[in-house]
């Protein structure tokens, strides 16, 4: 028989008890010997206990308190499920977590204006009359080189960041990258010949990798739990605001002579912000605490400086002690979570375990965000709405500014609903979504070329269905998923899935359709996406409303 290794006092909520006022609960003294026999395991199962009758609202740098409340002669199955609904949750301001989002997510602003900006500055470079260089006749490959480095070094950066992240910290790693953005930005405005232009342009692609690894870590982190789905998301968003900025900026520089310099140079403004913004801010207090436990520091030193963290992030006097209760409980939380284990994780850990259960739901959503053809389905676009005879088809431009617009009312839609319905809803409805349009593209190919509004019905479906999925929800999904002693490393190593991924399917997009034809091409994507649609219906949880603590405990072990 198990033993009730609940802890000896529970703080009852008098609303709790008025919804469930026909059961009745009870606290078995515990016996020296019970409590050496139950030791560390309690810990763990409670994590922590309310520290006093005030009533604050549960931290969320922990797993909200879940007592082993016993219903006389319930199951054990029943005690859990009473004990979710004893989840509390924070109290906050939307103002005193507005700048710990919106600086981190300049990054992701900044990733998507560089796709936004290459479209026109590709067409501008390679103008004999507006290039305003004498080199402006480049090869199909130099071409490429221009159009893809800062890819090569997205793909570098999260290379880089693999071993040195838990180093590093969260902020650090945001200030590095603006910088990075901002000299490749500056440099690529600046340059002189395609030598530089090539450097430059892998300078600001490591900026991305480390942006797109170190703001997702930031933002979930630091905000409240209840509203961490809206605000990664809201990153998406932003990604998608940076390409609309991108495609304007070319739009009104496109026929400026040298257009291309100010298309890029835009960027280096907005690098800047970002660095002062990062600057400003607190290191997360999540990883100041893991750093202590690592044994990386003094222990006193780092719950200091984690209590200054969050008061500062929660806009908190210093004499205020809910942080500093918060950062107690939380600590006791790691301590009994990783006391067992060593103090900092080997290079290859991401692979066993629950961090290897954590890798296979994280990067397998960023895999399948890119092999269902999100990178050849925009592709086919223009010629699409072409067919369909919208006049504004003939604009590329203007064309591209429709479909970012239509982008980003979707993933407004996926930010409104994310904490509300959860992530799994949203992923069957959206793959299942991008396998129908993309058999529909098919058939247009194959038998429907004379109805184009099918092809463009599908095109729309397409776009609309991946940025309330795949678009925001896979690095959702990447930031809270992993636990936090890997966090760090498993997010680094799903960033380089995701470019290696895109590089892949980029890349082979062009002898793909030569040897099958478009409409197997889709074909293939669309039997992809139904495989995709399997695994996230078998292998992708539900983490709505659980705090980082709570993924790690309930849904890894």
């Amino acid at each position: 028989m198990a033993l009730n290794c609940a802890p000896p006092v529970l703080n009852l909520n008098l609303k709790l008890w008025n919804k469930h006022p026909q059961t009745h609960f009870f606290v078995a003294k515990r016996s020296s010997k019970a409590t050496a026999i139950c030791g560390r395991n309690a810990l763990r199962r409670s994590r922590s206990i309310l520290a006093s009758d005030d009533g604050f609202k549960m931290p969320f740098l922990r797993s909200a308190a879940k007592p082993n409340l016993m219903k006389v002669g319930a199951s054990s199955d029943e005690a859990e499920s009473f004990s979710s609904e004893t989840t509390e949750q924070e109290d906050f301001s939307w103002s005193s977590v507005f700048l710990p989002f919106v600086f981190p997510a300049l990054g992701g602003l900044l990733f998507g204006y560089d796709i936004g900006a290459t479209s026109g500055a590709a067409i501008s470079l390679q103008s004999p009359e507006l290039s305003g260089t004498n080199w402006f006749n480049l090869s199909a490959v130099q071409l490429g080189l221009v159009v893809s480095g800062s890819l090569y070094g997205a793909l570098f950066g999260s290379i880089i960041v693999y071993p040195v992240a838990d180093f590093l910290g969260r902020r650090r790693e945001l200030i590095i990258a603006s910088l990075l953005y901002l000299s490749g930005g500056l440099l690529t405005a600046c340059s002189p010949g395609l030598g530089v232009l090539l450097i430059a342009r892998c300078l600001y692609g490591l900026g991305i990798g480390m942006a797109m690894h170190g703001a997702p870590l930031y933002i979930a982190e630091t905000c409240p739990s209840q509203i961490r789905g809206t605000l990664i998301s809201l990153k998406e968003l932003f990604i998608v605001l940076g390409i609309l900025l991108g495609y304007f900026v070319g739009s009104f520089e496109i026929s400026a002579v040298g257009g291309w310099r100010y298309m890029y140079g835009v960027s280096a403004p907005i690098a800047l912000v970002m660095g002062l913004g990062m600057w400003s801010l607190p290191p997360s207090p999540r990883w100041l605490l893991l750093r202590a436990v690592q044994g990386k520091g003094p222990l006193q030193e780092y719950k200091e400086k984690a209590i200054l963290a969050l008061s500062k992030l929660r806009g908190r006097s210093t004499d205020d002690k809910t942080s500093e209760k918060q950062i107690e409980e939380t600590l006791v939380s790691l301590k009994t979570t990783y006391a067992d284990q060593d103090s900092e994780g080997s290079f290859f850990e991401i692979f066993q375990g629950s961090s290897l259960k954590a890798f296979i739901i994280g990067g397998g959503l960023v895999l399948f965000q890119q092999i269902t053809g999100q990178p050849s389905v925009l592709y086919y676009a223009g010629p699409i709405l072409q067919s369909a005879g919208f006049s504004a088809a003939a604009d590329a431009a203007k064309l591209s500014v429709v479909v970012g617009v239509f982008k980003l009312l979707m993933t407004g839609v996926a930010v409104l609903k994310v904490d509300d319905l959860g992530r799994r809803p949203l992923l069957i409805g959206g793959v299942g979504g991008l396998a129908i349009s993309l058999l529909l593209l098919t058939a247009y190919f194959k038998f429907l070329g004379g109805y184009p509004l099918v092809a463009v019905a599908a095109l729309l479906l397409y776009v609309g269905c991946y940025q309330i999925s795949f678009g925001p929800i896979s690095w959702l999904m990447v930031s809270e998923i992993f636990p936090l002693r890997t966090r760090g490393k498993g997010i680094s190593l799903a960033v380089l899935t995701n470019f290696g991924s895109n590089a892949l399917v980029t890349f082979a997009f062009s002898p793909l359709k030569e040897l099958l034809g478009a409409e197997n091409l889709f074909l293939l994507f669309g039997a992809i996406a139904i495989l995709a649609l399997v695994f996230v219906v078998v292998y992708v949880p539900e983490t709505k409303g659980l705090s980082l603590e709570e993924i790690e405990s309930q849904i890894l072990k």
